[in-house]
């Protein structure tokens, strides 16, 4: 059994303002499909593919569930793994090692990044099929055939199939000396190797992590849902686990290591110079997404998501713009944006964190305007999902049903509307919001008063009185 482990996370900083702390890389789309989605639809296509493990964090949770949710094939068996907050890639591969170890004895893991693009699905199968030979006794990665000194990834020197040491990104000029030679691989981040002897190399070369692994999994929350399950960390559980790259933590001292050499089309969308390679050049080299007017500009990407960028007269620009931020950059000057990033930090500006659009687990809310005294939403609640029972102390809230059928909890009072129907929620008192229908419901929230932070909120346990605010998750 091949067992598809994808590790999904990241800061959103280098493909800001699009990527963001709660919206990072795997989540930007490329054709319609995110990169996660994309990830999804290689690993569930590979021969004897019936579960998939998802390795992310708490809060992308049912943002990854929503994103899978159209592109898994009937049958498929998902899982998700959910750390308080990333620690780098060994405490995630040694925590899934650990969960498929027994849930699935005798397993082929295939770890898989969700921020890369393959362009040549036959030959990222067939890597996999050769892998899936070495891995039953030793731990396999994907060097890449390099087609150029690159600066920004690390490299494999191999001898056929072994490995003879793993190499740290190298400066320009070793880079060009290492294409030189013929004998480097980039290296893919990508590894397959049967779970036990993972555990076992894990046990011999960094012994205290697969241990802090053994703990945190004994005191993790598992949940099982329509046939998918998930494990979640506790948070103080997880504190004492260091970040290490499983690169530094194994591969670069395990004497097991081999590699598969391919050549996949493969992508590390890791800039937005990289990421414009990925659309078509006019005559003047310029590259745009969305709509777009250019005139007497050359050698620009322009990203528009919601209205219309002009660029007039300019040269050599990236320019990123969505509703709440924008981003106007040299293209040779890419690496700067990280200190951006560090002042929207200090700063707590929310445009680091998230988009306007959050996901929920009842579904997602657009803030659409916000002033003084009000602030407008457009939510989109799930079939079949509801809010929780709750309460704002600062707030009144009107809701006006775009589409669907909305079963309200108000009061005492409970009631049904629809389309061009609305229903006033005043301050204190005690509601709900469900959509009892197999079809999306999508309403307008209009807040209104003194404070309208997404804290003033008390939610009640429904088992309990009305009145008697209770905790829920």
């Amino acid at each position: 059994m091949l067992i598809p482990i994808v590790l999904s996370g990241g800061a959103g900083k280098r493909l800001w303002p699009v990527s963001r702390l709660l919206h990072p890389k795997p989540f930007i789309e490329l054709d319609g499909e995110s990169l996660l989605q994309k990830s999804l639809l290689r690993a569930q296509q590979l021969r004897g593919v019936r579960e998939v493990l998802t390795v992310t964090t708490r809060e992308l949770h049912y943002k990854t569930r929503d994103a899978y949710r159209s592109v898994r094939q009937p049958g498929l068996t998902l899982g998700y793994l959910l750390e308080p907050e990333g620690r780098n890639t060994a405490p995630a591969v040694a925590a899934a090692a650990l969960v498929c170890a027994q849930r699935h004895p005798g397993a082929v893991l295939l770890f898989l990044t969700a921020d890369h693009l393959i362009e040549d699905v036959a030959a990222f199968g067939a890597a996999v099929e050769k892998a899936r030979t070495l891995a039953a006794t030793q731990v396999v990665t994907f060097g890449l055939q390099p087609d150029r000194p690159e600066t920004g990834y690390g490299y494999i020197q191999a001898e056929g199939s072994r490995v003879c040491r793993f190499v740290e990104k190298p400066d320009l000029a070793t880079a060009e000396r290492y294409l030189a030679e013929g004998t480097y691989l980039w290296n893919s981040g990508m590894i397959c190797v049967r779970a036990e002897v993972l555990l076992e190399e894990l046990g011999r070369y960094t012994p205290e992590l697969l241990t802090q692994q053994r703990q945190t999994l004994a005191a993790a929350i598992v949940g099982n849902s329509d046939g998918d399950y998930e494990i979640e960390f506790r948070a103080d559980a997880y504190q004492d686990v260091q970040p290490i790259s499983i690169d530094h933590a194994l591969l670069e001292k395990t004497s097991q290591a081999a590699v598969v050499a391919c050549d996949l089309g493969w992508t590390d969308v890791g800039t937005w110079s990289t990421l414009a390679t990925q659309l078509p050049a006019d005559a003047e080299g310029n590259r745009v997404r969305g709509e777009v007017l250019l005139h007497g500009t050359r050698d620009c990407y322009v990203h528009a998501t919601d209205r219309l960028v002009a660029a007039v007269g300019v040269q050599g620009l990236i320019i990123v713009d969505t509703p709440d931020a924008l981003l106007v950059m040299d293209a040779g000057h890419a690496d700067l944006i990280e200190q951006i990033i560090e002042r929207l930090t200090a700063q707590g500006h929310a445009s680091r964190l998230q988009h306007r659009t959050v996901h929920r687990p009842w579904g997602t809310y657009t803030v659409l305007e916000t002033g003084i005294g009000f602030k407008i939403k457009r939510l989109c609640v799930n079939p079949g999902a509801s809010l929780s029972l709750q309460m704002h102390h600062h707030r009144s809230e009107h809701w006006i049903v775009v589409d669907g059928t909305a079963r309200i909890t108000n009061g005492d009072q409970v009631s049904t509307i629809e389309r061009n129907q609305s229903t006033y929620i005043p301050a204190g008192t005690v509601h709900k919001l469900g959509n009892p229908t197999a079809a999306p419901l999508v309403l307008i929230e209009v807040q209104s008063g003194p404070y309208l932070e997404e804290d003033d909120i008390v939610r009640f346990d429904e088992a309990a009185p009305a009145n008697t605010p209770g905790q829920r998750p």
